[in-house]
Order: C-alpha cells, then structure tokens, then sequence
C-alpha cells in the first residue's frame, strides 16, 4: 500500500512516498519557506510558516497563502479534528488557539485562551513569547491543548470553549515542587487513548505525567525532561518516551509496558543518548512510527518493533503527516 508522508522542513514542504519499509521524495513545496507544522485531510494540507498559513486543495500541487486572520501568525501546530464535522486547529506564539470550519478558510480566535495567556503571564524562556501552544491530543467533544509555559487546556464542547484543566494552575512558575495531583506547567506535547477521554499523558520540562480523569490529577511516571511521547491505541499501558537528562542533552529513547512504572531502552539502530539532540515529536503513520529529532533528524520504525532506519532528507525536519 502506498502511503505519501509530508514533512515540514527549514527549506518548505516535502513529499515522501512510502512502500512497505521504502521511502522515496517525489515532491517538494514553498522552497522559499520554513514550514513549522502542517496538518493533512485529504487532498487538503495546511502548512503553518513564522509568518502565516498556507493552503493546498490538490494535494500539493499548488499553494495559496491565506490572508484572513490568519496571514501573519507565528504558527507552532495545527491539528484536524472529526467530531461529527472537521475542524482544524492553530495553535500560536505568543500562545492563542484558532479555529477553522471550513478546512482552514477562514480562522477565528479563542478569545479566552489570551485572557488566560494575559492574566497568568505565560512566557517561553528561548523567545520573548508569550508562551505558545505546540500540541492538541482530541477524543470526541473533549480535547486538550499543551501550552509552554502555561500549562493543560480542555475543552468540553469541540473546541467551542476552551479553560484551564482543573490540575493545572496556569502559573509558570519553573522551580521548586508541584503541588500533589498538579501538572508542570512547561508542557510540550498531548495525548489521549482511544479507549476514554479521561486518559491523558503529557511530556514537560518537569517529567513525563498521567492523567486518569480528564486533567484533574496528575501522577508523575517518570522524573525526566522530555517533549515527545506515543501511547499505543491498541494498549494504555504500553508508552514509548522521548526522554532526556536536560533540555537537548543526553537524549534517548524509553519504552514502558506497565503503563510508566518501569521503562527499558527502545532505540535498536541509534546510537543514544544523544549528547546535544532528543526526540521532539513522535509521529504515528497507519502502523508504524516517525521520530522527529530537534537537531532536524528524521528516523522510521516498522511497526512497534522499534528498530530505527534515519530517512535522509537533505533539509531540517520540524514535523511531519501522512495522507
């Protein structure tokens, strides 16, 4: 079966095609710009850049640039959602959710998302940001946003209303000790299981968490630095952790089967822990997997064996779909 794979690159959009354990380029767009995230429905790919979002119908034959609210935003991730209807999500720095009805035609802004932003003095300690939005994980009506450094996002109604989860405070205080049942605020990325709603994880800059009702506590599972993270949909107690000593350093790659309790290495292929890199995104692909490192490094993995290949590109890899 044939599988195309966009990638996000410094130097513009990439398409890969995928034939068994083979990746082959066959396509590459907007060369003139680095693609921070892109999301794909169909023959529709949105690409979200420093400046703005542009747009493909035709399954990246060609490109427009939307001009509506969305023209100069610095975009930090977009995801689509099916919850009866398809909405696509933007999340921005400084940290703002918009929202789009019609395949990313026209955008509307989550208005209590800044007032939050406002009131609790989110930051990002690279930029003078305030704060930005890198990760949405949807189940249903309920969705999650993950802010850095702001904290967890929920929304109960499709994204209609977003709010604080009730086990994140959405102070982003970066020292001392959460308190019992809270989130770090320095969250990187989400997910939830497909088994419920009220299952949730989340990669920080304090460790690896879980949540069991929807956001309202959180254990700790792992005391680590870490950004991306994937569960397995067929197993909630089967993680996979892109971990690290300290942000970019000693990075590596961790497995738990016991739903975070214990964790054992999962990175055949790669010579880890990486000295200056870690894993910034795991991206799942109809059965197999995609690790995104942030030194732009792209590596592949047949199903769960987690026997890593690196794909060469030939331009930084900052994330990546499929079609």
């Amino acid at each position: 079966m044939e599988i195309h794979v966009f990638l996000a690159t410094e130097a513009g959009v990439y398409r890969l095609e995928k034939q068994g354990n083979h990746l082959s380029q066959t396509g590459r767009y907007l060369d003139d710009q680095e693609i921070t995230c892109l999301a794909v429905t169909g023959d529709i790919i949105l690409a979200g850049t420093h400046n703005g979002i542009y747009r493909s119908e035709d399954g990246a034959a060609t490109w427009q640039k939307l001009n509506d609210s969305s023209g100069d935003l610095y975009l930090r991730w977009i995801a689509v959602h099916n919850g009866g209807r398809y909405t696509v999500f933007a999340g921005t720095e400084p940290a703002a959710i918009y929202v789009s009805n019609d395949n990313g035609g026209a955008w509307q802004e989550r208005p209590e998302v800044a007032r939050l932003r406002d009131k609790h003095g989110w930051f990002l300690p690279y930029s003078n940001g305030a704060g930005c939005v890198r990760g949405f994980a949807f189940h249903g009506q309920r969705g999650y946003a993950a802010v850095e450094v702001g904290g967890v996002l929920r929304t109960d109604n499709g994204g209609v209303l977003w709010q604080l989860a009730p086990g994140s405070s959405g102070n982003p205080s970066m020292g001392g000790v959460n308190e019992p049942g809270m989130i770090h605020p320095d969250v990187h990325s989400i997910y939830t299981h497909p088994y419920s709603a009220d299952l949730v994880c989340a990669p920080t800059g304090g460790g690896f968490y879980l949540s069991p009702d929807g956001g309202q506590n959180w254990k700790l599972l792992y005391d680590c630095y870490c950004r991306a993270a994937w569960w397995n949909p067929e197993n909630p107690d089967h993680l996979l952790l892109g971990s690290a000593d300290g942000v970019e350093r000693m990075g590596r790659i961790e497995e738990s089967l016991d739903r975070g309790r214990t964790w054992n290495p999962a990175s055949e292929g790669m010579q880890t822990p990486w000295t200056r890199h870690m894993v910034e995104r795991f991206v799942p692909m109809k059965g197999d997997l995609f690790a995104v490192l942030s030194n732009g490094e792209l590596w592949f993995s047949q199903g769960n064996r987690f026997v890593w290949n690196e794909v060469e590109v030939g331009a930084r890899v900052n994330a990546a779909a499929s079609a």
